[in-house]
């Protein structure tokens, strides 16, 4: 028997969006471990704001909202806001009510970005890395970089000193560096190819620490743009997560393989399990010593996964072309995205088995 296509005048439900969301959605885990943290932070939140005034958006919502733009592919901040308003599922990760009203989107905006600086990000990836610390190796890790395009044309790249040479579109025949030249827009971005079959863009650098166990982050970072970049923003980090009194392994490229780096990482009590560059000048910094070993080729073989980890960051977390403009609010996104990334993978890890001895 056909239904009856009857269309509802108005619309009041007695059920809560806690029982509209499956018991075995992968958002449950993950918002469970979100709240733990958020909560864990409250302290650092109370330093942020001012005790008298208009309330704003509570800084919990703003950073759950902010991890559903990134686990979901939210190109903008004003789909974000319309997913939310008919979303029951994006409603109850946040904490809305069903009725509440959303907020407008530059107002989040602006409210998100005075919140999400590079401190509040690297305090939420490290409350994420201690709570993944039991699945996560203490001894192998990777490192590696990635470009990022900046959110600036090619016209905007005009000379620092000087009129602009036109309207900025055609530059065919002139000489641009990062010495005489400048974005108008973005002014930290930096024009640079990853390679040399590749063109010149206005762009960053983002840098990640993986270890080898299961491929999560244990730290990242955004820098300007420039040759030197990858190996000095590994190197901070190393010395950051450095146990001397521990041996540990290091994987990388060919990019790392310079002998002022390898001093210095093994300086930092780490081996470097550095993929051999013999074509640069004066050979490769690792040797017959080093490469003999069975535990080079298996860092070897791990190395690839942290490929993995910018294939989620750049086309399904938005970071392929960054949307933001300024290198602080570039590297806390980042940051802020690498422990989306933990988080994304952490809840399987727990449901699999317990954590390693």
């Amino acid at each position: 028997m056909r239904g009856d296509d009857r269309q509802p005048t108005s619309m009041f439900s007695y059920v809560s969006a806690e029982d509209r969301v499956p018991a075995d959605h992968p958002l449950r885990p993950i918002r469970a471990l979100v709240d733990e943290i958020l909560r864990d932070m409250s302290r650092e939140f109370d330093g942020l704001y001012a005790r008298v005034g208009r309330p704003s958006i509570p800084p919990e919502r703003l950073l759950r909202a902010q991890l559903l733009q990134l686990f979901y592919s939210i190109r903008s901040e004003r789909l974000l806001m319309e997913q939310l308003d008919y979303n029951i599922l994006f409603r109850w990760f946040v904490g809305l009510e069903m009725d509440e009203p959303i907020w407008v989107p530059t107002v989040f905006t602006k409210n998100r970005d005075r919140l999400l600086n590079q401190e509040v990000a690297r305090q939420f990836l490290q409350r994420v890395v201690d709570r993944a610390s039991a699945w996560m190796s203490d001894e192998h890790f990777t490192v590696d970089g990635t470009l990022i395009e900046a959110w600036a044309s090619q016209k905007s790249f005009q000379p620092k000193d000087g009129p602009p040479e036109g309207d900025g579109r055609n530059f065919h025949g002139q000489t641009r560096t990062n010495d005489t030249h400048a974005s108008k827009t973005d002014p930290d971005a930096r024009l640079y190819r990853k390679s040399f079959q590749s063109e010149a863009r206005l762009a960053y650098l983002g840098h990640v620490l993986m270890e080898n166990r299961h491929g999560l982050i244990v730290d990242g970072m955004a820098t300007t743009a420039d040759g030197h970049a990858e190996r000095d923003a590994a190197l901070l980090m190393l010395q950051k997560h450095a146990r001397p009194s521990r041996p540990r392994t290091l994987g990388a490229d060919k990019l790392f393989d310079t002998r002022d780096f390898v001093d210095v990482t093994r300086q930092l009590g780490y081996t470097p399990h550095v993929s051999q560059n013999v074509k640069r000048t004066g050979g490769s910094a690792i040797d017959r010593r080093t490469t003999r070993h069975a535990g080079y080729e298996i860092s070897q073989a791990c190395r690839p996964r942290i490929e993995r980890v910018f294939g989620w960051l750049k086309p399904l977390a938005g970071l392929r072309k960054v949307k933001l403009r300024g290198l602080d609010k570039v590297d806390s996104l980042f940051v802020f995205a690498c422990a989306a990334f933990n988080l994304r993978r952490l809840p399987r890890l727990i449901a699999m088995a317990a954590p390693p001895a």
